[in-house]
């Protein structure tokens, strides 16, 4: 089996997870999410810090999914100054066979959405704001950006139709 290795990034609010979910069910079992918040708040309780245990576990799930899955995706903010190398180590583990996606969204679309979610009573625009990143690319050859005009349903579209080729 030739596993396939998507990377989802982008700004707390931004539609990350929601698009990593939908793209999970579209792609059917034995479709690997390592989630990013999953791993460092629910399986860890680490703070998001330069080392953070994190970096390793995400590395070494997605790991696991090369010879597993057809299929691994691994979403989150994941600074680049943070992940980026545990990232690029992974493209050149998965052999190349990776796609990798960063919604580069204005601020104020960023806020949008995020108010049209369940979450939005957690945290609100100034923690938003505090965490704000832009431009935060990987400069990875292949790098889609996904940008304010794109509904969901044009995301989740785009990426099946490049996982097709």
């Amino acid at each position: 089996m030739e596993s396939k290795l998507i990377i989802i990034r982008g700004n707390s609010g931004s539609g990350k997870t929601t698009t990593a979910k939908n793209l999970q069910n579209h792609l059917g079992h034995g479709t690997l999410l390592v989630s990013q918040d999953v791993v460092r708040r629910e399986m860890l309780k680490v703070h998001d810090r330069e080392g953070n245990l994190s970096i390793d576990l995400i590395r070494q799930i997605a790991e696991y999914g090369k010879d597993n899955c057809e299929f691994v995706i691994v979403e989150g903010i994941l600074y680049k100054s943070r992940y980026g190398e545990m990232l690029n180590n992974l493209i050149q583990f998965y052999n190349q066979k990776t796609y990798t996606y960063y919604f580069d969204l204005s601020f104020e679309e960023t806020v949008n959405r995020h108010n049209s979610r369940s979450k939005k009573m957690e945290f609100g625009e100034d923690s938003l704001r505090a965490w704000w990143n832009p431009n935060d690319y990987l400069g990875v050859d292949g790098d889609t950006l996904l940008t304010n005009d794109m509904s969901q349903n044009d995301v989740l579209k785009l990426i099946i139709n490049q996982l097709q080729k």
